[in-house]
């Protein structure tokens, strides 16, 4: 497929919309009009009054085009880009049947648009005429974001201007899945880092405590993820948590959670060392309850093992466990995911987050005929999902988006009343800083006029250890950010 481009450097967005009806690689070229086989071609003609966006699809045997005028004192490049966007949009709907249920919403938090809209004062109907007017979203996903948005709102406004987050990464996995594009490592090839890994990942804590205290901060959410945190063992574990409450003042903190993840890493003791070490929130993920699809997509646990981690996580006292869903595994079936729902159902965890399968380059899928995917389910078992959740008693609280998910789908998080995860919500608002600590973390600061900075820390751990020193000194820029 070749996108033409005339008048115009639209690239990025242009690529964003032509993704979401036809995937595979692109070749682009600039100043064409003209070009054999399949194409997306658009062109900005400024005039005297007016500029003229035009776009003209061909795929196959098949063809569209469309025209759109603007007055040139709308004319901004904005204005222009979208606009084209839609006309490319509208020829690709025409052409290829696929109709996006995000239509031109191609980024990760859709549910910010609604936000912004109902603080404005928008009713519903209003919020949904702007979107749709714009965008061309389905109700369906209007819905959706309306109902986040609403639950979401209240808990925003418990912020307080002098809290952060606090995210410490452990990038550790027994295996890696099919279809993961994280950072992260097996155990068996970093088994030589993990001390070293440790030692630092105490030290940072350590630095950041400092920061936070100096800077009279005060820490709301704290968040163990990766990876999965259970990879490493137990004293280790609580090594970690203990220098968090060496370094930290975690009295005011309104959410603890370790993300457990797999039942291959998840240990009575792990659980343990979690619960006595202030964590109130965890997650145990079954991914699925289907074992040929966990061996598939190489997971090296039982459905029943989930069920048994999950039991021992219950027996210990956790009363806020989150489980994660995926919708559109390899293998899988609609009737296989509706088991693996209805047995979530039953389990009664407080929160459960349906993912959408995404196929990225850094996945072992990606390796594999993206063709073969085509026809999985996944809209199936996501609308299903979307159905059932609410009715239950687990309402929608925060909601992202992905590249290259199936179907141009949406990962959900669902929740119990009162059981939302703070740090998931913040993350995707990106109105609170959060300190990242470890192995690919990122430290997100946001100033008083809401401008954001980001201090990126090395991806990997080797670079991590061997780089250390030199990553703390970049850690300087939290006072000349927030000391203002």
């Amino acid at each position: 497929m070749k996108i033409l481009f005339k008048g115009h450097d639209f690239k990025y967005e242009t690529e964003a919309v032509v993704k979401l009806f036809i995937p595979g690689r692109f070749e682009f070229l600039y100043d064409e009009i003209n070009s054999d086989g399949d194409i997306v071609s658009s062109q900005l003609k400024k005039g005297r009054e007016f500029t003229y966006l035009f776009a003209y699809c061909r795929v196959g045997e098949k063809t569209a085009r469309k025209a759109f005028k603007l007055n040139n004192y709308k004319a901004d490049k904005n204005t222009c880009e979208h606009e084209i966007c839609r006309l490319i949009f509208i020829c690709l709907n025409r052409i290829t049947g696929i109709t996006p249920p995000w239509g031109l919403l191609t980024g990760i938090r859709p549910v910010k648009k609604m936000t912004e809209l109902i603080e404005k004062g928008c009713d519903k109907k209003e919020c949904f005429d702007k979107l749709k007017n714009k965008y061309m979203t389905l109700n369906s996903r209007l819905e959706l974001s309306y109902s986040t948005a609403v639950n979401q709102l209240p808990l925003l406004e418990g912020m307080s201007d002098d809290t952060i987050s606090l995210y410490i990464s452990i990038p550790f996995c027994p295996a890696r899945c099919s279809y993961c594009s994280f950072v992260s490592h097996s155990l068996e090839s970093a088994k030589k880092l993990i001390p070293d890994y440790i030692e630092c990942l105490c030290r940072e804590i350590e630095i950041l405590g400092k920061i936070i205290r100096k800077l009279n901060l005060k820490i709301d959410t704290i968040y163990f993820g990766g990876g999965t945190p259970t990879s490493i063992d137990a004293d280790q574990l609580e090594r970690l948590m203990k220098t968090v409450a060496e370094n930290i003042d975690a009295s005011g903190v309104r959410e603890y959670n370790v993300e457990a993840g797999r039942a291959d890493t998840i240990t009575y003791d792990k659980l343990r060392v979690i619960r006595e070490n202030g964590a109130g929130r965890i997650s145990v993920n079954p991914q699925t309850f289907n074992d040929n699809v966990l061996r598939i997509i190489g997971r090296q646990h039982t459905a029943q093992d989930t069920i048994n981690a999950y039991k021992a996580a219950r027996e210990l006292g956790f009363d806020n466990i989150n489980m994660d869903l995926i919708a559109g595994l390899p293998g899988d079936t609609f009737e296989s995911f509706m088991h693996t729902l209805e047995k979530t159902i039953e389990l009664a965890p407080e929160s459960i987050t349906v993912h959408t399968l995404t196929i990225k380059r850094s996945a072992k899928l990606y390796e594999e005929n993206i063709n073969k995917f085509i026809n999985n389910p996944a809209s199936e078992m996501v609308n299903k999902a979307i159905e059932i959740l609410p009715q239950k008693g687990w309402q929608p609280y925060y909601l992202y988006r992905q590249k290259n998910t199936l179907e141009n789908l949406e990962n959900i998080g669902f929740a119990k009343k009162g059981k939302e995860s703070l740090y998931n919500i913040f993350i995707m608002d990106e109105t609170q800083t959060i300190f990242g600590a470890g192995c690919a973390a990122s430290t997100k600061l946001i100033d008083k006029n809401g401008k954001i900075t980001r201090i990126h820390n090395y991806k990997f751990p080797y670079e991590y250890i061997n780089k250390f020193d030199q990553l703390m000194k970049k850690k300087q820029l939290i006072y000349e950010i927030l000391g203002e």
